[in-house]
């Protein structure tokens, strides 16, 4: 998995709200709402990103699933921050691999990108950690591993 890409990026339902907000801001120029990316070019829309904001509510969904979107960014060497619904927990470590704020809450969001920003060493443990810890656990050795076993069991049924 490490260095796995998704195209799945942005176009999403809040996109020309978010245009508007940005307008209204005045934060329009600073600001890439790039639609879907080609698989090909992920890696390099990556490249231009510091930190990644994966501000999931709790629902059903978010408590069960685990994401793809903030590997990829550990892979890439990312900081990230991230609310803390149960998917998120799964991969992230507060403080080490990723920063974690309450899931719904702006203020806890606006904190922790904050600290993450004005925080150079920290943004570095963060990038440094999570791409070692994805390195680790979530090689594609690591992850099918769990695989064999089952297969094997199966073969050796009949």
């Amino acid at each position: 998995m490490t260095g796995a890409c998704s195209s799945s990026w942005g176009g999403g339902e809040m996109e020309a709200e978010l245009r508007a907000l940005a307008r209204q801001m005045g934060i329009e120029d600073r600001v890439i709402m790039p639609g879907r990316v080609p698989h090909e070019r992920v890696a390099g829309v990556y490249a231009m990103v510091d930190v990644l904001v994966y501000p999931r509510y709790p629902m059903r969904l978010t408590e069960l699933v685990t994401p793809l979107k903030p590997l990829e960014a550990m892979a890439m060497g990312k900081a990230l921050i991230a609310s803390d619904v149960g998917g998120h927990r799964e991969l992230i470590t507060d403080g080490e691999t990723g920063v974690m704020f309450p899931a719904g809450d702006l203020e806890g969001l606006v904190a922790a990108l904050g600290k993450v920003l004005s925080d150079g060493h920290l943004a570095a443990t963060l990038e440094q950690e999570g791409k070692a810890w994805v390195s680790r656990a979530h090689t594609w050795a690591k992850t099918t591993s769990v695989y064999r076993d089952i297969y094997d069991a199966q073969v050796h049924v009949g």
